[in-house]
């Protein structure tokens, strides 16, 4: 998976296909979030549990541990090392959703520079990516280690012919399970392995190169381009 995805919609539309009863926390206005091209270490929307009820928080994107200075915070995690690995021990436990409207990849067909699709759900919907994190505290609000990451999962030789790894995604009955602090550490980790949604729930295509420059935005950044895409998966 690369490090680009698009959250365009209200908070409210991520919020309510989670199907909760109740209101969410949240300090992000309920306007369209227009955001079509976001790249890692910005602010992105990520809904978690806390012990005073579910939030929708603006979070940065991509994490790393106290010791791990030496390096960029990694910004996906891969899922058949995360619940075992030293690097996100700490942050295994605290689970979120990562909501968003589409990713984008990246394909190397042999010209100049690589051609970008743009991949989503068939339905429409939004698509309900695993995460852990380090969240903003209910009280104190935002601290510098603050930050997530989205799990990824190998994707049986790309999103068909895309790339090698895809998000997890969960189906939104899952995914309140996945939220659930109830939930087991061990019952969540069988969930990223085996429960994320097929490829057959979701469509790409190929896109304009103008998102491969991160500055740029608009709902232009996510049509169809003229050439075709691969083997007709529009």
């Amino acid at each position: 998976m690369c490090g680009r995805i698009a959250q365009y919609r209200y908070i409210d539309d991520y919020c309510d296909v989670l199907g909760f009863d109740g209101k969410w926390l949240s300090s992000i206005e309920n306007k369209p979030l227009d955001r079509y091209n976001v790249p890692p270490t910005t602010m992105v929307v990520l809904l978690h549990q806390a012990e005073d009820g579910r939030h929708a928080d603006l979070v940065r994107w991509g994490w790393r541990p106290h010791w791990a200075k030496d390096r960029p915070p990694p910004v996906n995690a891969r899922v058949e090392k995360v619940a075992h690995g030293p690097f996100f021990r700490e942050i295994w436990p605290h689970r979120a959703i990562c909501p968003i409207d589409g990713w984008f990849e990246w394909v190397d067909e042999g010209g100049p520079k690589k051609q970008p699709y743009f991949i989503h759900r068939r339905d429409g919907t939004p698509t309900l990516c695993a995460a852990i994190g380090q969240f903003p505290d209910a009280d104190e609000g935002h601290g510098e280690h603050d930050g997530f990451v989205i799990i990824t999962a190998d994707s049986a030789g790309g999103m068909v012919d895309i790339h090698d790894r895809r998000p997890v995604v969960l189906a939104p009955e899952l995914a309140r399970e996945w939220l659930a602090p109830a939930t087991p550490k061990e019952r969540a980790e069988q969930m990223a392995l085996h429960h994320s949604e097929p490829s057959e729930a979701f469509k790409w295509f190929k896109v304009d190169r103008a998102v491969g420059n991160s500055k740029n935005q608009g709902s232009h950044l996510i049509e169809q381009s003229k050439a075709q895409s691969i083997k007709g998966r529009a």
